[in-house]
């Protein structure tokens, strides 16, 4: 055969079997489709819907996606924004309440100050020595009349309204210890102008160191015996110094507070006296008749209420008694209020423990217990040591296991560093789970 007639025959084949793969690739599906029964026709159409919708939901998917993804990328920013905003807020509120700190600290210095000068300016105006003075309206008047060493003496006294009002606002301290009423020292200063005018007449009627006592339990027992319940409406209400000239007389704890007052300040040894249901004074001079030891000292025993008892005379009812001897000395007195919750059988207790005394309480703590109707002790705790100052109040906090099935109170105890308790209180009786 001619090679040129060969070449395109060759050629001519190549291009046919191409066409015919091509042609087969392409007509194939269809092919098999028509031989195919209708029952798999149905399953390729349903699978090609399928594929299409799912193709769809894919799309819009990744579009939610792409708008999700800017959301966050958004709080992300804002996160930063209000995260720096926050630490220069911190960092403000850090600042003011520092600034807040020290201005109350110069506030409480500044109304310290103000009270001190208010209260020296209300002495220098509101004493009156035995002489006529005209009445202020910031002051109370009161007019006193006794006999002793066979003359009448009288002494008109213009006690500082503000200074009565004080004490007579003040809450009356829980404690048999009266030296506490004794010793607060807000009224030292008017005490020691009346004291002025005792000292004044001993010394023109030459009075001994006996009679000095002598004038001032006569010028006390002057004064009206008047039941608390009577005059207060209270079982028992001590009074101050103050309150007791104002008020115009009391019973045997206020005339006592008031004559171991002014015998303290005149420079006396003095003790408070305590039989059963009673109260007397005690002072260290050179007397006769009763007296207590204490702390191997001689303290002759003084009534004060009704007049005509002398120094180291004591009423026949008090004859052979017992009784207990309080130093004049500043003393802390505590007192407490509480609340209590509970929760899966833990007991929460706060307490407000306040030092009401005229000393600082050192080593005060509190114990919480459990009690059983026989005395039982359930889950007892106790605080760590706190000193209170004069005046100032701390808040405890303490947590203790109910215990179960059992009739229970609960019981709070204010301690000394001793064991000793300052102030008690408990709760009602109830069951517990």
């Amino acid at each position: 055969m001619n090679p040129k007639a060969l070449s395109i025959f060759v050629i001519v084949l190549v291009l046919g079997g191409c066409i015919g793969y091509g042609v087969s690739l392409v007509y194939t599906p269809q092919i098999l489709a028509d031989v195919l029964p209708n029952n798999y026709k149905s399953r390729l159409d349903e699978l090609s819907q399928q594929y299409l919708s799912l193709s769809g939901d894919y799309n819009l998917t990744l579009d939610q996606l792409k708008v999700l993804q800017g959301k966050y990328d958004r709080l992300l920013e804002e996160q930063g924004a209000l995260t720096e905003e926050f630490e220069a807020l911190s960092e403000e509120y850090a600042a003011l309440d520092e600034e807040h700190s020290a201005l109350r600290i110069e506030l409480n210095e500044t109304l310290e100050e103000y009270n001190s000068l208010l209260m020296q300016y209300l002495v220098v105006t509101g004493q009156a020595p035995l002489k006529p003075q005209p009445l202020s309206e910031d002051t109370i008047r009161r007019d006193f009349a006794w006999v002793y060493g066979g003359k009448t003496w009288a002494l008109s006294l213009y006690v500082p309204e503000q200074l009565y009002l004080y004490y007579s606002g003040r809450t009356r301290v829980p404690t048999e210890d009266y030296s506490v009423y004794v010793t607060h020292p807000n009224d030292d200063e008017y005490i020691s102008t009346i004291v002025g005018e005792f000292n004044e007449i001993s010394l023109e009627e030459g009075y001994s160191e006996k009679q000095r006592v002598d004038l001032v339990i006569a010028f006390v027992q002057s004064l009206p015996y008047t039941p608390d319940i009577v005059s207060t409406s209270f079982d028992e209400y001590p009074r101050y110094p103050i309150e007791t000239l104002v008020d115009g007389g009391g019973d045997c704890e206020d005339t006592s507070i008031l004559t171991s007052a002014l015998l303290y300040a005149m420079g006396y040894d003095i003790v408070l006296i305590s039989p059963p249901s009673h109260v007397g004074v005690g002072v260290a001079v050179d007397a006769e008749g009763v007296y207590w030891l204490h702390e191997a000292k001689k303290y002759f025993y003084i009534e004060t209420t009704g007049e005509g008892w002398k120094l180291g005379e004591l009423p026949d009812e008090y004859q052979g008694e017992q009784a207990n001897v309080y130093p004049i000395i500043p003393i802390p007195v505590c007192t407490h209020q509480w609340t209590a919750s509970i929760l899966r059988r833990r007991l929460t207790i706060v307490a407000d423990v306040q030092n009401v005394g005229t000393a600082e309480a050192r080593g005060v703590k509190l114990y919480v217990a459990f009690e059983g109707e026989k005395g039982e002790i359930w889950n007892p705790e106790e605080s760590a040591f706190y000193n209170i100052d004069v005046g100032g109040e701390i808040t405890v906090v303490l947590e203790l296991n109910v215990p179960e099935h059992v009739r229970t109170r609960l019981i709070v105890r204010v301690l000394d560093p001793w064991g000793n308790v300052m102030d008690e209180s408990q709760s009602d009786w109830f069951e517990t789970n």
